[in-house]
């Protein structure tokens, strides 16, 4: 079985490290995501990919700074225009036009009786943007609905593995940044032990 691991910067990955694993980075932020997502699809060929990273957590979430989740769902949150009355997502707005906008892409390949909680995510551009949509989401991060798309459309086996690392709260600067890598990287050796123990019984 051949499985990938993708983080957004080398900071992430800094303490990670396993013999039966691809290590490869896709940069910060959802074009460098998408684009760079495309390639390590073409060149590895991989049965699954795994984009881990850190992520903040909204002050609605039932998770906290230190925990670890897979990611099941992801919006592009801050794709749209402001209005008279605000924010509002490009998925929302009737512009006349021939086309869709997907406003949440589902992963459909969460593992049955997951290791790890589960949580609902934004991707954003603009870090701790106050005028986004949180209700019923837990996570913020900049690179899973990038990834998300590009890994539907190709047909790619993934999972998202995020440790929450700080609140999602303009001006608070306290981040758990080394605390967060390492519990990303203890829970990345569950994940994957859970999928290369599954393609043994396979």
């Amino acid at each position: 079985m051949k499985i990938v691991v993708v983080f957004p910067t080398r900071t992430e990955a800094q303490f990670f490290s396993h013999s039966q694993v691809v290590v490869e980075f896709c940069g910060v932020g959802l074009s460098a995501a998408a684009y760079n997502t495309s390639k390590i699809i073409q060149r590895h060929q991989a049965d699954w990919l795994i984009m881990a990273g850190i992520a903040g957590v909204y002050e609605e979430s039932s998770h906290s700074v230190g925990d670890t989740v897979l990611v099941e769902s992801e919006c592009e949150a801050d794709l749209g225009f402001f209005i008279p009355n605000g924010f509002a997502h490009l998925a929302d707005i009737d512009l006349g036009m021939e086309f869709t906008v997907t406003k949440q892409w589902i992963c459909p390949y969460l593992l049955q009786g997951a290791c790890l909680p589960i949580a609902r995510s934004n991707s954003v551009n603009a870090a701790m943007a106050p005028f986004v949509k949180t209700e019923g989401i837990d996570i913020e991060n900049m690179e899973g609905a990038a990834f998300f798309q590009v890994c539907l459309a190709e047909n790619q086996p993934f999972l998202q593995v995020r440790t929450i690392s700080n609140q999602v709260s303009i001006g608070d600067d306290q981040w758990d940044m080394a605390g967060s890598v390492q519990k990303l990287t203890d829970s990345l050796h569950k994940v994957i032990d859970s999928l290369l123990m599954a393609g043994r019984r396979a």
